[in-house]
């Protein structure tokens, strides 16, 4: 076996095993959540291709609504491209700009590119690397850089991931921008 086959092999059997550990043992998978943020400093190493596939496979796997499976990733990994698409970005971080049909433009569409994105983001987090999702850009994408980036024809761009290790040497959990508690957002009715 590969070692791409490998690591596949070992997360699948990871996230099985959390799955059966039930709700108050813990699993690994929540700690990624409950511990992950949206990064904003990265550093220049790049991101290795058998860690990119392993995420592009995680958000092949997403849910999708009648499991159409709507999205298209385009990886982009040349600095000029992911600089004229981001700006503030370092050499050997990965955008994966997630598309959806243009024909069906709307909510379901874009909810299934999001829950693609979120699992993909999930992946690079339990690999240890940093992701951010970007929202603002994709006006600027669909209106100007289309051909330079080879959206496929009739798809029209939903989100982008940006994908990188993680800088330590900056302190961006003490600056982050407070949770909302748990009793603000949730309404239980008995």
């Amino acid at each position: 076996m590969n070692r791409r086959m490998i690591t596949a092999v070992f997360l699948i059997l990871l996230a099985s095993s959390a799955l059966t550990r039930g709700q108050n043992s813990g699993s690994c998978v929540t700690d990624v959540i409950l511990s992950g943020y949206s990064a904003r400093m990265f550093t220049s190493e790049p991101v290795s291709d058998q860690d990119l596939d392993l995420i592009l496979k995680c958000g092949i796997k997403a849910p999708s609504s009648r499991n159409l499976q709507p999205w298209k990733f385009t990886v982009v990994k040349d600095t000029a491209l992911t600089k004229s698409t981001i700006g503030n970005i370092n050499p050997g971080n990965v955008l994966i700009i997630v598309s959806g049909p243009e024909s069906q433009e709307g909510t379901i569409v874009d909810f299934d590119c999001a829950l693609a994105t979120e699992n993909m983001s999930i992946a690079a987090l339990s690999l240890g690397m940093g992701a951010r999702i970007y929202g603002g850009p994709v006006k600027n994408v669909n209106s100007t850089m289309r051909q330079s980036l080879e959206i496929p024809e009739g798809y029209r761009v939903v989100t982008i991931l940006r994908i990188g290790h993680i800088d330590k040497s900056v302190d961006a959990v003490s600056a982050a921008s407070a949770r909302k508690k748990f009793e603000e957002v949730v309404n239980f009715k008995k």
